[in-house]
This record gives C-alpha cells, sequence and structure tokens, in this order.
C-alpha cells in the first residue's frame, strides 16, 4: 500500500551542520568544504541508489560540479548561524519500480526548482536493513538562494514563513505528483497528503523513529527508548479517545434531558438589555449634574472672587480717606501753631 510522507528541514550552521556535509552524505561522495577545510568523505556509505542535480535555467556551469555548487552555496552565507540549506524528504511509493522512482522525485524537483530558482540534488536511498523493506525514499537538497548565471544572490525566504503556505501547497502538490505516477503506472494505490483526522479516519498516525532510535534497533535488537517513548504516547491517544468517547456519550444524554430554556434565555437577555440601558441612562444623568454643578460651583468662586476686590479697593479707599484726614488735621494743628505767637503779641501793651 502507498504511504505519503514529506517533510522540509532546514540545515543551519547554528546547529553544527552544513550544507556541505549534507551533499557528501546524501550523494555518497567526497566533498571539501573550502571554508573549513574539513573533508566530508562518505564514498563507503552503501544504499544510495541515484543522485541527479536539477539547476534553474541560465545556471553557470560550474553549478553541475556537486562539490563546486555546495561550496558556493555555503560561502554565500556569512553569518554564523545562517540556514545554509532545505530538505525535501519524500517517501517514494514501493508499488513503482527503479526508474519510475527516480522519475517521480525528479518530477517533484523540476518543479521546485522551476518555482523558487534553487537549486535541487536528488538522492533517493533504498530501506535501511532490518527496517520496513518497502521504505524507499528521497533527499530533496535545496539551496537557500536563488542561482543565476552569475550565482547565489536572493534568498527563497517564501519556504520560511510559514503564513505564505508554500511548504503546505508542495505537500498537496506531491500528493498530486505521486498519484499521477501510480495512475500511469496502472496502478490503484492512491495517497492523501491530509492528516488523518482530516481525511475521517479514526486511526492514530504512524510515528517516524528517527535515524538514531533505528540503529540503536538495529545493533542492539531492544526497543529504543524513542520507541517506548511513542508507544506509551500512543496508549495515553488511546486512553484519552476511550474517556472522549464516553464523555460524548454522557454528553448526548444529557442533551436529551435538558428542558428547552429558549424562552427564559430571551426574557434573560431582554432584562439585561434593559438594565444595561438604564445604567446608560443613568451615568448620563450623572455627568450631566456633575457638568452643572462644576458650572455653579465656578459661578460661586466668581462671586466671591467678584465682592472680596471689591472688599479690598473699599478698604483701601477708606485707608486713604482716613490718612487724608489725618494729614488735613496735621496741617491745620500746624497753622494754629504758626498763628499763635503772633496774637499774644498783639494783646500786649503799648511800646515806649
Amino acid at each position: 500500500m502507498a504511504i505519503y510522507h514529506l517533510s522540509v528541514k532546514t540545515i543551519s550552521r547554528s546547529a553544527g551542520r552544513s550544507v556541505t556535509a549534507a551533499a557528501a552524505y546524501r550523494a555518497a561522495e567526497k566533498i571539501v568544504d573550502q571554508r573549513t577545510g574539513e573533508i566530508h568523505d562518505y564514498t563507503h556509505k552503501k544504499g544510495v541508489l541515484s543522485v541527479d542535480l536539477t539547476l534553474p535555467s541560465g545556471a553557470p556551469e560550474w553549478a553541475s560540479d556537486r562539490e563546486k555548487l555546495w561550496n558556493a552555496a555555503e560561502q554565500s552565507e556569512t553569518r554564523k548561524n545562517s540556514t545554509v540549506g532545505r530538505e525535501f524528504e519524500i517517501a517514494l511509493p514501493d508499488e513503482l519500480n527503479a526508474s519510475q522512482r527516480r522519475e517521480l522525485s525528479l518530477a517533484l524537483a523540476r518543479e521546485i526548482v522551476e518555482r523558487h530558482g534553487c537549486v535541487a540534488d536528488v538522492a533517493i536511498h533504498e530501506p535501511g536493513k532490518g527496517g520496513d523493506n518497502r521504505n524507499y525514499h528521497a533527499h530533496i537538497l535545496c539551496s537557500t538562494r536563488r542561482l543565476g548565471p552569475f550565482g547565489f544572490h536572493a534568498k527563497t525566504r517564501e519556504l520560511d514563513e510559514v503564513k505564505q503556505g508554500e511548504v503546505v501547497r508542495w505537500r498537496e502538490r506531491f500528493a498530486i505528483i505521486q498519484n499521477q505516477h501510480l495512475r500511469e503506472a496502472g496502478h490503484s494505490e492512491r495517497v492523501d497528503h491530509r492528516t488523518l483526522e482530516a481525511q475521517g479516519i479514526n486511526r492514530v498516525p504512524t510515528v517516524h523513529l528517527g535515524p538514531a532510535a533505528t540503529n540503536y534497533e538495529r545493533r542492539t535488537g531492544k526497543p529504543s527508548h524513542r520507541r517506548q517513548e511513542l508507544e506509551q504516547e500512543i496508549s495515553e491517544r488511546l486512553r484519552s479517545a476511550r474517556n472522549e468517547g464516553q464523555l460524548e456519550r454522557q454528553s448526548a444524554q444529557l442533551e436529551r434531558s435538558i428542558i428547552d430554556t429558549s424562552g427564559d434565555l430571551a426574557a434573560a437577555q431582554k432584562e439585561r438589555a434593559s438594565i444595561q440601558q438604564q445604567a446608560t441612562d443613568g451615568r448620563a444623568v450623572v455627568r450631566a449634574q456633575f457638568e452643572q454643578y462644576k458650572q455653579e460651583k465656578v459661578k460661586q468662586e466668581r462671586q466671591q472672587a467678584a465682592a472680596e476686590k471689591a472688599r479690598l479697593v473699599a478698604e483701601v479707599q477708606h485707608q486713604a480717606d482716613v490718612k487724608r484726614q489725618a494729614d488735613v488735621e496735621q496741617k491745620r494743628q500746624e497753622l494754629e501753631q504758626a498763628n499763635k505767637p503772633k496774637k499774644d503779641l498783639d494783646r500786649g501793651g503799648p511800646t515806649r
């Protein structure tokens, strides 16, 4: 039975990885990293069935050399945490033969290159020893920059943005391409990129152990810690599903026993609306009263200020009048004193 799998992973320097090492491993070749001087030699690796470079139109001649190509991709990135590569990992149907699986992989790679202008290095691997002998798969290693006649340039950032939906689009597109190849090969099997839940299938999804756990089980013949964790997770999911089923049944029984309260609900909503309107009206009245109080308070303060000003003016005027009267009285007394000796002289006897 054909199965569906497509995942997109990044190769980043922040994780201690390089795209030269990734390309060498997937193609089972030897690549010298010109940036670091490291030698990545995987020529002893087994299980690589085919390798193909897919380039955009107008790519320079040197891009056909895998070592030069991926060294150029490494050198086009300058940051120490740069993402230097992106990989599409796909499962290939066992129903197809080797050439048909290769053509399926290249069909997807060509569309990726045409849409994003990057390069794609396609390596098809056979199933691992001791694993599922139907697990043919391909690694499509892509550059994170577009390749033009003068080398790598703009980033393919559309594949980094989840909101743009590019990865989701490629998941759906690969299902379409795979089904086309199955149909052309005369097979009735079909794949679906959607989740089991979206397909309406009540089954726990299969899981991927990963290379480390798989290698451990092959060496020791014992279940890996990863498998034990997954089995426990599956058990918990099944238990949760059973509990959810019981809750659904209880909910159905409860719904059958509930009395229709739509009338009460409408009345409650109407009463709530009335209360809210009353509160709104009350706030309006309070605001109006407060504004009136502020106006009266300002008027009262102005009247008090005017009265105080008038009192001060009157007091100053009164003090001025008192001072003026005192000055007049003082001058009168001074005149009297000045005139007094003259009067005494006039009342004296005759002169001799």
